[in-house]
């Protein structure tokens, strides 16, 4: 027997963490399975797609040792699919591993766990640190939606991590916005600048807890390796360089505070008429007032005033509203600070209660 009757969430849920990696098609069919080891009263899941590694450890009170890949979604369906408080039984023979819950009976493909191409070890020379897991989720949450998506420029799809002295900062950005955020760790490191692809950095996001339980980050030039609540993410990095972010963001004195839920709603109600395509707004700052203007290729237009304190030079400019909102929406103060330069500059809306964040989006012509 290979595993003797375990209860299905103790099998599901570790299931769940380590699947988000696996692909459903695969130009290597191993690639779809997971890895199921057993050895020193530990059952170990592992899955990747090459590029990513997940692992989740769970404790058992079997000493035996043995290994086996079976499909990862079609292990998942079968468990979701089997009523609450199920005891489970896996038993493989013959290439085949048979489930067994109650009067369910399921057989699944086995291929050999010797064949299951798991990552290399490549963090020679690493750094090691540790910090709160809600730390690196609000860090990553806080800059993540600036990442690119599939742009040709590689090094722009996923996130600049970095460390120097006793910081940790963090960097996205796809061209058009660049979001940048910072944190104190108790480290004093050299500087070294790694680019985490997008895909780990949206399954770190998911995995993290939202409490102080720790995460160790250990990382080289080649791959980085978290370590959590027994969980173990390995990832490769993007090679490249990253845009000088520093030069990006700009330094305004023309600054305007307002409240970050008005202009939030400003924006959403202007953003019913805006091009559904480009998603233009025109941000109108006059003496004590701004207009957020949108219009559609149907001739139809909205337009939302907030009363402001603003008593600068009048400016007319235009921005995506969804990126507006991205940026808002990572904000948790009260008030939100936008800084201007000419109408045909980028816009800095920075947290009056967090003094490293920063977010820079482009202007666009509507």
């Amino acid at each position: 027997m290979f595993i003797q009757k375990i209860e299905k969430e103790a099998l599901l849920k570790p299931l769940q963490v380590v699947v988000g990696v696996v692909e459903r098609k695969q130009t290597m069919p191993i690639l779809s399975n997971i890895l199921i080891e057993k050895e020193n009263g530990k059952i170990k899941l592992t899955a990747t797609d090459l590029e990513i590694q997940i692992t989740n450890t769970i404790e058992t009170d079997d000493d035996s040792s043995a290994a086996i890949t079976v499909g990862g979604k079609k292990l998942q369906d079968i468990l979701r699919i089997l009523p609450d408080q199920s005891k489970i039984s896996i038993e493989v023979k013959e290439n085949k591993a048979q489930i067994k819950s109650n009067k369910s009976r399921f057989n699944l493909q086995t291929l050999p766990a010797q064949d299951f191409p798991k990552l290399s070890n490549q963090l020679q020379n690493s750094n090691k640190i540790t910090l709160s897991q809600n730390a690196l989720k609000l860090l990553l949450g806080s800059i993540q939606y600036a990442m690119a998506q599939q742009d040709v420029r590689y090094y722009l799809n996923g996130v600049l991590l970095g460390v120097e002295g006793n910081k940790l900062k963090a960097v996205a950005t796809d061209g058009h916005r660049l979001a940048y955020n910072a944190i104190t760790i108790e480290a004093d490191l050299a500087k070294q600048e790694i680019i985490i692809p997008r895909k780990a950095v949206m399954e770190l996001a998911k995995l993290l807890a939202d409490d102080d339980s720790a995460i160790e980050l250990e990382f080289s030039d080649q791959q980085l390796k978290t370590s959590f609540s027994g969980i173990q993410l390995v990832t490769k990095l993007i090679e490249g360089k990253f845009p000088d972010y520093q030069r990006v963001i700009p330094d305004y004195s023309n600054h305007l505070s307002m409240n970050r839920t008005l202009v939030q709603q400003a924006l959403q109600r202007a953003a019913i008429l805006s091009n559904e395509k480009f998603r233009g707004v025109r941000f109108v700052l006059t003496e004590k007032n701004l207009s957020v203007i949108s219009s559609n290729s149907e001739q139809e237009e909205a337009q939302v005033e907030i009363e402001t304190d603003y008593h600068g030079e009048a400016i007319d400019i235009g921005f995506n509203v969804n990126y507006l909102l991205d940026g808002l929406n990572s904000i948790n103060s009260e008030q939100a600070i936008f800084s201007f330069g000419s109408p045909n500059s980028s816009i800095l809306i920075t947290s009056p209660d967090n003094q490293e964040f920063r977010y820079v989006v482009m202007p666009m012509r509507i």
